[in-house]
């Protein structure tokens, strides 16, 4: 995890999708990086503050109070790639920079999620078992559960044995979506 500085501040955009408004939260440091901390399916930053821990954010703790957040019209490379990946280039979300705080386990998970290729969904099981840990189905799934950064850390490529959705926080619509446009995307 890099430490917030005094000097970055919280920015959000919320960009139009097939699935309907992705909304992400960003820090920025001094020299106008971009670090996402929150994305998701929901209609504005108020909607994915719950996910962002106060420690992840710049000083004072009234940064994460409502309005406090510059809202953008857009948020540069992280806008164009979500835009990129609708549009059907599927690795165009890879190179976007987030951080989450979880254990070693649930940081391994999130690391190999982003190793799952597109339009090729993997078992919580084969995610227990890339991340280490082969008997730790259940904190795959929790791994899946508590991910802040959807799609850029694609959670919803992961689904149960025999090809079972299994759960999404942002609803099984989305998550059939995706993995549909990732399937027709691929074989374009």
């Amino acid at each position: 995890m890099t430490p917030a500085t005094a000097t970055a501040t919280l920015v959000t955009t919320t960009i139009p999708t097939p699935p309907g408004p992705f909304t992400v939260i960003a820090r920025e440091d001094e020299s106008g990086e971009l670090t996402v901390l929150a994305s998701g399916w929901a209609p504005d930053a108020q909607a994915l503050l719950k996910l962002v821990r106060a420690e992840r954010v710049p000083a004072p703790p009234e940064a994460l109070a409502p309005g406090a957040i510059a809202e953008r019209d857009e948020l540069g490379a992280i806008t164009q790639a979500v835009r990129d990946y609708v549009a059907g280039d599927l690795r165009a979300i890879d190179a976007v920079t987030v951080e989450q705080e979880g254990g070693a386990f649930t940081a391994r998970a999130w690391e190999r999620l982003r190793e799952i290729p597109a339009g090729e969904p993997q078992t919580y099981s084969q995610l227990a078992a890339s991340s280490g840990n082969p008997g730790a189905i259940r904190a795959a799934g929790s791994a899946c559960g508590r991910n802040t950064a959807a799609l850029f850390v694609p959670c919803h490529r992961v689904v149960r044995t025999g090809g079972a959705l299994g759960g999404f926080l942002y609803g099984l619509d989305v998550k059939r979506w995706l993995l549909a446009h990732e399937a027709g995307a691929g074989a374009a």
